[in-house]
């Protein structure tokens, strides 16, 4: 499964990069994807909606059983 994560994380990344950011995939745990953004995208307001009307749609359409997406920096300041 974090195989075919990472391959449609890949496909995201030259959107991401063409504003400066980029996301790296940590792991995969009971139907939810841990990612960490970088670049632009860590610092930008816009991130939780690039997060879930980008990423983690792209995601589930490839990979139903995703249901959840969590940025890891959002968490740890939570």
């Amino acid at each position: 499964m974090e195989e075919k994560i990472e391959k449609v994380l890949e496909t995201i990344k030259p959107y991401l990069m063409s504003d400066g950011g980029n996301i790296e995939f940590i792991k995969y745990e009971n139907k939810t994807v841990y990612v960490k953004l970088r670049g632009a995208c860590s610092h930008c307001s816009l991130a939780s909606v690039t997060l879930e009307n980008i990423v983690l749609e792209t995601l589930k359409y490839e990979l139903p059983e995703i249901e959840k997406i969590i940025n890891v920096e959002d968490e740890e300041n939570e």
